[in-house]
């Protein structure tokens, strides 16, 4: 064992541990010495840490939404202090700290896994050397070195010579047939899941250069695997393409069931979502009651996805409440402008119909026998005496002008017409 190892006994004697215990398991299904029962034991540790570190994982979803989030304000700070490097690092700290964002939060898995990945790697170094390390014992370390995948023992590298590659019982085409491959894989599944990660579940309304950092890394990342794998371990490469394979899946599982708000993934989500409310009237579950409740909080603020979701329960004759449940509207909810739902009643007013002119001036609007205020009373049946005729004058102007003002506007009228007889 090497110098280096030594000091970090402390984390490969645990890694050598767990993969015997493995061993001894998967030894007694397929035999000790083949290359399943070490190679299911290296996934199986692969996926013991992965679990490991999905609090971590819940963590890094977090931290990474925060700071999409705060891309915008980020940017504004380049821009205020482009030409002074020392006080935008001062508001950028001050920023993080306000809104509790850790950039460092994103990469907490890698680090974390780095660590098992350092004691693995010299785990099958040692192997390969033909040294024990932590638990690996004389008899477990020719277990080991007898145990091949596909024909290339998991100490094997790509780089061997053919004399190293001979010691270990293989031929080097074989070595090199299988490392490749494996190489290839654990590219492909890097720019995937990168892929997926930039063109599904990301906000498109929000450009920034993190966009661009994140759309550069996944072209890069599959390059220095590419590069690095030449000098990895079988069995490395097979703990590597393991867990760029769970973290593929996981990936896939957070985008389809808890997306990033104003991704295309969002809008698949919803849709989705939409449809089982629509048709059943409720809400499965805590986490889409607890989606729903996020939409109807953000009132004017919701992006379009989510007030085409909010639009589609309302269609469907649902209202979403403030508690995220979804409850059946008897008249029909409306959206009204702050982003809350309101019922049909109360969001419609129905207004007065205004009646044409003519009709307001002919009095045909009024009711029968109601007199109307702007005619004359000039029928012959009620007149009045003609003893009286002054008084009767002057009481019936007043009574016209009484009439006027309470069915007219204030102010000078147009006059009418005299009617034909």
């Amino acid at each position: 064992m090497d110098t280096i190892a030594s000091l970090f006994s402390f984390i490969t004697t645990p890694v050598s541990w767990v993969i015997v215990q493995f061993h001894s398991v998967y030894g007694s299904l397929f035999g000790p010495d083949t290359g399943w029962a070490w190679g299911l034991s290296i996934v199986s540790l692969v996926i013991l840490i992965r679990i490991c570190l999905i609090p971590l994982f819940v963590k890094q979803i977090k931290a990474t939404r925060a700071m999409q989030t705060l891309q915008p304000e980020m940017k504004k700070i380049q821009e205020r202090y482009k030409n002074d490097k020392q006080r935008q690092s001062e508001e950028m700290m001050k920023l993080y700290k306000e809104t509790g964002t850790n950039p460092l939060s994103s990469c907490l898995p890698i680090l974390a896994q780095s660590p098992f990945f350092f004691a693995l790697y010299h785990v099958l170094n040692s192997i390969a050397s033909n040294d024990t390390i932590g638990v690996i014992n004389e008899r477990l370390l020719e277990s080991a070195q007898k145990a091949h995948i596909f024909g290339a023992p998991l100490a094997a590298k790509f780089t061997d010579s053919p004399e190293k590659v001979e010691a270990l019982n293989s031929s080097l085409t074989d070595v090199r047939v299988v490392t490749a491959i494996m190489i290839v894989l654990m590219s492909l599944s890097q720019f995937y899941t990168q892929r997926q990660l930039m063109t599904k579940n990301v906000d498109t309304t929000v450009k920034t250069p993190f966009m661009q950092q994140q759309k550069m890394l996944m072209y890069v990342f599959p390059v220095i695997f590419a590069v690095f794998g030449i000098n990895f371990p079988v069995g490395v490469l097979v703990y590597w393409l393991t867990t760029n394979v769970w973290t593929m899946g996981q990936q896939m599982y957070v985008i389809h069931n808890n997306p990033t708000p104003g991704s295309k993934a969002q809008a698949s989500y919803l849709e989705r979502l939409s449809k089982h409310v629509a048709k059943h009237g409720k809400t499965r579950n805590r986490r889409e009651r607890a989606i729903v409740k996020a939409i109807v909080a953000k009132g004017r603020e919701r992006n379009e996805y989510e007030r085409k979701f909010i639009n589609g329960l309302n269609k469907a004759g649902l209202a979403a409440q403030t508690d995220g449940t979804v409850i059946k509207s008897e008249n029909g909810a409306a959206e009204a402008e702050d982003g809350t739902t309101s019922t049909a009643a109360a969001a419609k007013r129905q207004q007065p119909k205004r009646q044409p002119k003519s009709k307001r001036h002919s009095g045909a609007a009024k009711p029968a026998g109601e007199p109307t205020s702007l005619t004359k009373a000039d029928d012959p049946q009620d007149a009045k005496p003609s003893g009286s005729k002054g008084k009767a004058k002057s009481a019936g102007n007043g009574s016209t002008r009484s009439k006027a003002q309470s069915g007219q506007r204030k102010g000078p009228q147009r006059p009418k017409s005299p009617s034909k007889k």
